[in-house]
C-alpha cells in the first residue's frame, strides 16, 4: 500500500486555492478532500528514486476554514489513523482569506531552525519555537493562528549534522572520505528533510498553517557564496558539484516548488518537463547545475500579496554577483525584480515586507568591519591587504548586505522611493535571521556626503513617509556561545560605533547613505516574531520558547509525547504604525 513519508505541507493559499505537498512511499494518485466539498488531485512524479505531488486545491470559500484530509490511490493517509503521536492533534485545515479590504494579516517568521530531536530525548539547543506554535494552535484551533509562517533560510544544516544523521552516514559510506559527516547527495538531503518535519508537532503544524521558504548559506554549506575566491576554492574539491547540484534539486522539490502560486506553476516550464517524464531527475540536475554555473539563469525570489500586504522574499544567496570590483548582493536582473515588484502599483498595499534572510542593518562595528573587508579584498590597500581582507572576510562571516556597499545604498534607495509619496505604505519592514538573536533597528536618511550605495549623487536625501524597521529574528532553534552573545552587545555599544569609524576611515569606504540605531534588543534564544497587519496599522510580538509543565488530561489538545510542554512567551509588543 502507498505510504504518506513526509507531509502534507500547506504552501500556498488564497481565498479560493491552495497547494498542499506531499511526499509518498510509490507513485500514485494524490487526492485532497476538503468538508466543505472542494479539493484536488494530482499524479505524483519522480526524483532521485522519490515520489513527490504538490495538490491544487480550488474551489475555497473566501473568509472560510475547512478541515481536509490527504487521500492516496483513494486511501486515506492523513490524518494518520493509527499513530497516537497525533491523536491528541485537531484536524488539519486550510483557512482561505476573505475578500474584505481591511482584513487583517498575522505574520510569524524566524530562521536557523535545527530538528528536534526524538520526544523524550534531552534537547541540548533549548526548547523548539515551533513546537511552542504548534502547542498553542492544537490547544486553541479557533483562536490566534498566523496567516503564514515565513522560513527566512537554515531550514536543514547540511554541515552541522545531528548524532543521529552522523550515524546514518556513516552506514552510507566512510566519514573519512570527503566531505566527511556533511551531508553528500541527493539521497542525504531527503534524510534531513525527513528528520526537520517528519517530528509529529512540526509535521501537523506544516499542514495547517501555510509557510514562505528562502534559503541561507547552511541549506546548502557556510558562508555559500561567500566570495569569488570561495566559489574557486570550492569548486577545485571534488565533491562540492555533487553536494550543491543537490542541495539545489531538493531546494527546488522542498521548499522552491510550495513558494509559487498555481498560476506561476502551469507557467513553470522545469515543473512541466519533471512532472511528464516517468524520471525529472536528469532534467532537474541540468537545471541545477545550470543554476550554479550562471546564477542569472534563475530566479528563486518570489512575490506574495496578502490582501494589502506584500511579501517580497529575496534571494540573497545564489543571486550574488562576486567578481571583486563588480560585487553585488544581487545581479542587475535580480536588482531591477526587487525595485520593480516594491514600486508596482504602491497604493494596492498598505505594508511592504522585505524578506531576506541577510540582515540589512547589523550592529555598527559589524557593518564597519564588513564594509573595510569588503575594500581590502577589492585590492585598494594593495595585494598583502587583500590577502588578508579575504581571510578575515571568511574567518569572520563577512558576507552581509554590508560586505557589499552598493548594494547595502540600492536597497536603501528602493526602500525610500517605495515608501515616499501620497500612495507610501504604513510600514516597509525588512524581515531577516541568520545571526542568532533578534534586534529591531530603525533606520534614518538625511546624511549629506557621498559614500558608496548613495549613487554617486550628493546632497541630503529626504527619508521616506512609511516607518522604516530592520526586524531580525533568530534562531527558532538553535545556539549561540556565550561569546557571541557578549560581542553582538559590544557592537551596539557606543564605543563600539567609534571603533568601526575607525575601520572606515582606514578603508576610506565613507559613510552609508542611512544613518541607524537599534530601538529593540538585542534578545537571545529560541524565538519567533509576529506582525499583525490591520489597515495601516501593524504590531509587533517577540515571544520566546520555554517549556512548562504538561496540562492534566482532559484539559486541552497540548503537545503529544513525554516530558514538558512547550509553550511560547511574550517578551516584548510593539506597536510600529497606528
Amino acid at each position: 500500500m502507498t505510504g504518506l513519508r513526509l507531509g502534507p505541507l500547506l504552501r500556498y493559499v488564497d481565498g479560493s486555492s491552495a497547494t498542499v505537498w506531499i511526499e509518498t512511499s510509490r507513485p500514485c494518485a494524490a487526492e485532497v478532500r476538503c468538508a466543505d466539498g472542494s479539493g484536488g488531485t494530482a499524479r505524483t512524479f519522480q526524483v532521485a528514486g522519490h515520489h513527490y505531488a504538490l495538490v491544487e486545491v480550488t474551489g475555497l470559500t473566501p473568509g472560510t476554514t475547512t478541515p481536509y484530509e490527504v487521500f492516496l490511490d483513494r486511501t486515506r493517509a492523513w490524518p494518520p489513523a493509527e499513530d497516537e503521536a497525533f491523536a491528541p492533534l485537531p484536524p488539519s485545515v486550510i483557512a482561505a482569506p476573505g475578500a474584505e479590504a481591511d482584513a487583517g494579516v498575522r505574520v510569524a517568521f524566524g530562521s536557523c531552525r535545527w530538528a528536534s530531536p526524538p520526544a523524550g530525548e534531552p534537547d541540548p539547543v533549548g526548547p523548539d519555537a515551533l513546537h511552542g506554535l504548534a502547542a498553542r494552535i492544537a490547544a486553541d484551533p479557533g483562536g490566534e493562528r498566523p496567516d503564514v509562517l515565513l522560513l527566512l533560510g537554515d531550514q536543514v544544516y547540511a554541515d552541522e549534522v545531528s548524532d543521529a544523521t552522523r550515524a546514518y552516514l556513516a552506514a552510507r559510506r566512510s566519514l573519512e572520505d570527503p566531505p566527511g559527516d556533511q551531508v553528500a547527495d541527493y539521497e542525504e538531503y531527503t534524510h534531513l528533510y525527513y528528520e526537520s518535519w517528519l517530528d509529529p508537532l512540526v509535521r501537523w503544524l506544516l499542514s495547517t498553517v501555510p509557510t514562505c521558504m528562502v534559503f541561507d548559506d547552511h541549506d546548502v554549506i557556510d558562508d555559500w557564496n561567500t566570495s569569488a575566491s570561495w566559489v574557486a576554492d570550492m569548486r577545485a574539491a571534488s565533491w562540492w558539484g555533487e553536494r550543491v547540484h543537490s542541495g539545489l534539486m531538493s531546494y527546488w522539490v522542498y521548499q522552491h516548488l510550495g513558494n509559487l502560486s498555481p498560476r506561476e506553476l502551469e507557467a513553470d516550464p522545469l515543473y512541466a518537463s519533471v512532472r511528464e517524464r516517468p524520471d525529472g531527475t536528469d532534467v532537474l540536475r541540468a537545471f541545477a547545475a545550470k543554476a550554479e554555473a550562471d546564477a542569472a539563469s534563475v530566479r528563486w525570489s518570489y512575490r506574495r500579496d496578502f490582501g494589502r500586504v506584500r511579501l517580497l522574499m529575496v534571494d540573497t544567496r545564489a543571486a550574488r554577483v562576486l567578481a571583486e570590483g563588480e560585487r553585488a548582493m544581487l545581479d542587475p536582473s535580480e536588482a531591477a525584480w526587487l525595485r520593480e515588484q516594491a514600486l508596482d502599483e504602491r497604493g494596492a498595499y498598505d505594508h511592504l515586507l522585505i524578506g531576506t534572510s541577510l540582515p540589512w542593518l547589523l550592529p555598527h562595528l559589524v557593518h564597519d568591519v564588513e564594509g573595510w573587508s569588503s575594500v581590502l579584498t577589492r585590492g585598494d590597500k594593495g595585494p598583502r591587504w587583500a590577502r588578508f581582507g579575504e581571510w578575515l572576510r571568511r574567518a569572520a562571516d563577512l558576507e552581509h548586505w554590508a560586505a557589499f556597499p552598493e548594494s547595502f545604498g540600492e536597497l536603501a534607495e528602493v526602500i525610500a522611493e517605495a515608501g515616499t509619496g501620497p500612495d507610501a505604505p504604513a510600514t516597509v519592514c525588512v524581515l531577516s535571521g541568520d545571526v542568532h538573536h533578534a534586534y529591531v533597528a530603525e533606520p534614518s536618511w538625511g546624511a549629506e556626503g557621498r559614500g558608496p550605495g548613495s549613487g554617486g549623487r550628493r546632497g541630503r536625501v529626504r527619508g521616506p513617509d512609511a516607518r522604516v524597521v530592520q526586524l531580525t529574528c533568530s534562531p527558532v532553534h538553535n545556539s549561540i556561545p556565550l561569546s557571541i552573545r557578549l560581542g553582538f552587545r559590544f557592537g551596539w555599544s557606543t564605543v563600539a560605533r567609534g571603533l568601526g569609524r575607525v575601520f572606515a576611515r582606514h578603508g576610506r569606504s565613507g559613510r552609508p547613505p542611512v544613518k541607524w540605531r537599534r530601538t529593540g534588543g538585542p534578545w537571545f534564544g529560541n524565538q519567533l516574531m509576529t506582525l499583525t497587519m490591520r489597515g495601516r496599522s501593524s504590531v509587533l510580538r517577540l515571544e520566546h520558547a520555554h517549556t512548562a509543565k504538561r496540562p492534566a488530561p482532559g484539559t486541552g489538545a497540548g503537545q503529544p509525547g513525554p516530558g514538558p510542554e512547550v509553550r511560547l512567551r511574550r517578551v516584548t509588543e510593539t506597536e510600529l504604525s497606528g
